[in-house]
């Protein structure tokens, strides 16, 4: 019977992966319908298409269909990694960490499958500034990660 932490872990990255793919779908129609053009939810949220062939930020998006392989891989291997770590962690929020930044890897390398690039469309801005565009996978996996370290940091005080 698997342990608590692989069932946390696992429960949480199939829900993050089906929300990244649902709302994925659900923009890409949305925007396909618009012609793509920004639809301004707020004066400082809006809705735009960027498909993303690199890695955060869209860094390394020069690269052919080795680089494209790649960061597939890469991210299923994370996710993997992550959820044999989670199997053996007794801890529920590092667990949950782990569900967090497996699923939203698995979400974008669903979209490297799919697409041949991730499909972010999130877009955060203010006055001149503007955040680069995500998706629900890249929240999750900051999430995810944020959860890790602030974990790490209480239970260093705590040890001392």
């Amino acid at each position: 019977m698997p342990g608590r932490g692989l069932t946390l872990a696992l429960a949480i990255a199939v829900l993050i992966l089906a929300a990244d793919q649902v709302s994925k779908t659900l923009v890409i129609a949305l925007m396909a319908g618009r012609g793509f053009e920004p639809l301004d939810v707020t004066a400082n949220l809006s809705v735009v298409m960027v498909w993303n062939r690199g890695v955060s930020f869209g860094m390394l998006s020069g690269g052919d269909e080795t680089v494209r392989w790649a960061f597939t891989g890469l991210a299923f291997a994370v996710a993997a990694g992550l959820v044999v770590w989670a199997a053996r962690v007794a801890n529920p929020w590092q667990a949950a960490a782990a569900g967090l930044v497996a699923g939203g890897a698995v979400g974008n390398g669903v979209d490297r499958i799919m697409y041949g690039a991730v499909a972010d469309f999130i877009d955060l801005h203010a006055g001149r500034w503007s955040w680069p565009a995500f998706n629900v996978a890249d929240s999750a996996i900051t999430a995810g990660i944020a959860l890790l370290l602030v974990h790490a940091l209480l239970s260093g005080r705590r040890g001392r």
